[in-house]
């Protein structure tokens, strides 16, 4: 016993100031949250806990859906969940794709056995709403998946267009807001979203463990009428919402991470959603402001740019990893950098949640000023400084 004692130290993570795609920074409260005593996966308590969770979750997500929950899963779950019960083998799914994770949506879709068609546009691109709909309407398929905030590339994608056509032809609509939930508006009723989902440790300032979702009484009509089985259990949506509703045990579900996600929910209510956008927005944009500061480029346009997600192009000469690492050993910021045809081009660097603030924004700059120089990169005057008159201008 004493041997055993002696390998397992007591827990002293390094603090990490994360300013990556996700997670980011969590509520001190949550936390405290974190701490409280468990009841059971069926206490009366947690159904209440459940319920005020359901109703919060509405409020962000713009929406009034009765099945509106938070799956037991990250938000690649969620994605799952969009994807298996809604698509089949007969189904011909329209994926537009323009990152990492629309292509994921895809790939989940054709091992489902579904008919996958594209619309393509280069990483850090979107689509435009004529050429969204010319697709759609010419391929006329039963499910149409976008992304909402495509974490890959840091590209906002308006999804109006996109649902108003797949409707005219009787099809569901999947929008994936992992990255863009309690960090910009996302409006699922108004912009016609049928079955969206996100992650916990984004925009909602929480830990990672939880998906929420929200599905339309169109989409939920359709999963009633299905005419086989959902292959997951663990996913089955009918099954989860039995559970939701008290009914029905499912599986079990983590007391803990419901208080903590319930106590991010609270928060966000307390500063007011619209406050919420327009702190991460200001602070995107001074992030901006001071990166080209100091010669540095975005990856993508103006009027497509993810304000939580910043994709910054690695200059000529310098190396990611190794500029990466220099962030992470001398300021203890983590950011992250591309994957696929952006690996080793881009850093993307999240101001998301809770952890985006003018303290923070001004560490990023006077880090990444720090690092670039021990690159040799001419920076060509001091992002801080940029930054700090864009607040002032404000």
């Amino acid at each position: 016993m004493d041997a055993m004692a002696a390998t397992h130290s007591p827990l002293h993570p390094p603090f990490r100031l994360l300013m990556g795609p996700g997670p980011s920074p969590v509520e001190p409260r949550v936390y405290e949250a974190l701490a409280q005593p468990v009841v059971g996966h069926l206490d009366p308590y947690l159904f209440e806990v459940m319920r005020d969770i359901r109703d919060s979750l509405c409020s962000v997500f713009g929406s009034t859906n009765e099945m509106t929950l938070a799956l037991s899963g990250t938000g690649t779950a969620g994605m799952e969940a969009a994807v298996v019960n809604f698509v089949g083998p007969d189904t011909k799914v329209a994926v537009l794709s323009n990152g990492y994770f629309c292509e994921r949506i895809a790939e989940m879709a054709l091992r489902q056995g579904a008919g996958v068609v594209r619309l393509e546009r280069p990483w850090g691109e979107g689509f435009e709403d004529g050429a969204a709909e010319e697709f759609i309407l010419r391929e006329r398929p039963g499910v149409v998946a976008f992304v909402h905030g495509e974490t890959s590339t840091g590209v906002l994608q308006p999804g109006a267009a996109i649902c108003t056509a797949a409707h005219e032809v009787g099809a569901l609509v999947i929008g994936d807001c992992v990255t863009s939930l309690g960090n910009v508006p996302v409006q699922v009723d108004a912009t016609g979203i049928d079955i969206a989902y996100s992650c916990s440790q984004k925009g909602l300032g929480c830990v990672p463990g939880l998906a929420p979702l929200t599905v339309s009484p169109r989409a939920v009509e359709a999963l009633e009428n299905r005419s086989h089985r959902v292959p997951s259990f663990y996913l089955d949506l009918l099954l989860l919402r039995d559970y939701w509703n008290g009914a029905k045990y499912h599986h079990t579900a983590s007391a803990s991470l419901y208080y903590a996600l319930r106590e991010a929910l609270g928060i966000i209510e307390e500063e007011g959603l619209e406050a919420r956008f327009d702190r991460i927005a200001r602070n995107h944009e001074a992030f901006v402001v001071g990166a080209e500061a100091m010669g540095l480029e975005m990856h993508v346009a103006p009027g497509w740019r993810l304000p939580p997600l910043n994709a910054v192009r690695v200059p000529e000469g310098v190396d990611d990893g190794a500029l990466r690492k220099h962030l992470l050993d001398s300021a203890g910021i983590e950011v992250l950098g591309g994957f696929g045809p952006l690996a080793g081009r881009v850093l993307r660097i999240g101001i998301m949640g809770a952890g985006s603030t003018r303290d923070n924004v001004s560490l990023l700059l006077e880090g990444l000023e720090a690092a670039l120089a021990a690159q040799g990169f001419p920076v060509k005057s001091a992002g801080v400084a940029a930054a700090t008159s864009f607040y002032e201008g404000r």
